[in-house]
């Protein structure tokens, strides 16, 4: 929860830098500008603080023997499922947010048109465990992944 607050917190530190900046330099007016401020301060504490809890409420992953189940979203949440019959790669990433953390994410590639399952925001070995797994069970699945 708190590597979605931090990556929520960098990008509205960004936004409010520049609105900062511009709030400075501009030398007319500066009642918009203050207000327009004040409205991105709200909406950036009302995000940081709701985001993480919410998504830890929503987001969830599993894995079986036979398929991989993800569940994402705000209001309109969606319940992805893949065969791991139909998996064709396994891929694991750490950005440097990930990094400080020591988080990783999982995305598990299928010929669905749908696009990838992505599990986000995993323990670097809790990640690690669900590729080495999942290479192993689709290794020992017959069928084309297509």
């Amino acid at each position: 929860m708190w590597f979605w607050g931090v990556r929520a917190a960098v990008g509205w530190l960004a936004l409010i830098a520049v609105q900062v900046a511009w709030l400075f330099i501009d030398d007319g007016d500066r009642g918009p500008h203050v207000w327009a401020l004040a409205v991105t301060v709200v909406l950036a504490v009302s995000h940081v603080t709701v985001m993480p809890w919410w998504r830890y409420r929503v987001h969830r992953w599993e894995t079986t023997a036979d398929a991989v189940y993800t569940q994402s979203g705000w209001l309109r949440q969606e319940w992805r499922i893949a065969p791991i019959s139909r998996i064709q790669t396994v891929d694991s990433e750490r950005g440097p947010l990930e990094q400080l953390f020591g988080l990783a994410n999982v995305t598990v590639t299928t010929a669905s048109a749908a696009g990838p399952l992505r599990v986000h925001g995993l323990d670097r070995s809790t990640a690690q465990r669900l590729v080495d797994e999942l290479t192993e069970s689709t290794q020992a699945t017959t069928g084309d992944a297509t």
